[in-house]
């Protein structure tokens, strides 16, 4: 447990961002839409599946989106809608939109969205990562995909990725336009930013809350946010990373899969808002068909056992395991994206 108190201890301290890593960036540079992900879409080509960047308003700014339209588009016929949420540091070209685009090659109208205040979103201070505004572009998501052509507004599904699946988790509990909620390795940012990954910092808490409070003040006396999380990281720094979450997810992001879009960075004083909240207060609420995805050896599986069992109120709930699979490796390894697609493809399927 000391290793992943010492992983957890350098996500909380403050860096400044003065390094890029162009030469990861190559994938988002060949792509038009800047996709990094394995078969992404290079080009809108007739009757096969489409993406259609677009821009929407939330709270007076804009949030960029991708809309992934099925092969046959007609928006004379009438289409099943998914709203994907990004992971934790995460944006709509990684895995986000790997699963909307394979969901759309299945026939569904899909949406991948930068959150607010990240990406390519709007809002300031950058790097914001509140709880309310994460749920809130879930929401805002739905709202627009609904009224997109062709879109039956009765047939709306959710599919939250880590930090996303535990905002998708707050999000079904009040919008019942939701009809269908899964979540793939999801990640309960509340518990981890209070409790420490794998409750290895629980002796820190009142200390990170003041740490958080002082950035706040900090913000109204100078108008700068400090940042916490990882502005960069060595290979050497990567390999002694003993967490398999951090050890892959610092692969993931900022070698494999880098966007220049993506960071680990959020604003200190968001943890007064992280490290109230909790993705399973009132789960209950939920009584919409429930699956949750997890791999067998993942570092955070423990999240998603305790989501489920609190979820009494769930409709045909369903705990799914990816055998042999680790929390970063659903996001892209193509034997397990395959064993989910088809998995969440049979739920959407029964439920939408």
């Amino acid at each position: 447990m000391k290793k992943l108190t010492s992983i957890v201890a350098v996500a909380m301290t403050t860096f400044a961002v003065d390094t890029v890593y162009a030469q990861y960036h190559q994938k988002a540079e060949q792509n038009p839409f800047t996709l990094v992900y394995d078969g992404a879409i290079t080009k809108n080509e007739k009757g096969l599946v489409n993406i259609h960047p677009v821009t929407y308003k939330l709270n007076g700014f804009d949030i960029k989106a991708n809309v992934y339209t099925p092969a046959g588009y007609d928006v004379s016929k009438k289409y099943g809608a998914i709203v994907v949420a990004h992971p934790n540091g995460g944006v709509k070209e990684q895995t986000a939109g790997l699963y909307a685009q394979q969901l759309s090659e299945a026939g569904y109208i899909t949406i991948a969205f930068d959150a607010a205040y990240q990406g390519a979103s709007g809002g300031e201070p950058r790097h914001t990562d509140k709880p309310q505004y994460r749920i809130e572009d879930i929401r805002a998501a739905a709202d627009y995909i609904t009224q997109y052509p062709g879109v039956d507004a009765n047939r709306l599904g959710v599919l939250g990725i880590c930090g996303g699946g535990g905002y998708t988790l707050k999000a079904a509990q009040s919008d019942k336009r939701i009809k269908a909620v899964a979540t793939l390795s999801m990640f309960n940012s509340g518990e981890v930013r209070r409790n420490g990954f794998q409750n290895s910092q629980l002796n820190t808490i009142p200390l990170r809350i003041k740490q958080a409070s002082d950035a706040r003040a900090q913000e109204a006396t100078s108008g700068k946010s400090p940042l916490s999380g990882v502005a960069s990281i060595s290979d050497e720094e990567i390999a002694k990373t003993a967490a398999d979450l951090y050890r892959e997810g610092f692969e993931y992001y900022y070698r494999t899969h880098a966007h220049p879009n993506s960071t680990f960075l959020y604003t200190t004083s968001s943890l007064m808002d992280l490290m109230t909240w909790d993705a399973t207060d009132q789960i209950e609420l939920i009584n919409q068909p429930l699956l949750m995805i997890a791999g067998s050896k993942a570092d955070t599986k423990y999240m998603t056992d305790e989501a489920f069992i609190k979820a009494v109120n769930a409709k045909n709930k369903e705990l799914f395991l990816v055998e042999g699979a680790t929390h970063i490796q659903t996001y892209w390894k193509s034997e397990y994206v395959s064993e989910i697609l088809s998995k969440l493809l049979n739920f959407y399927q029964a439920n939408l």
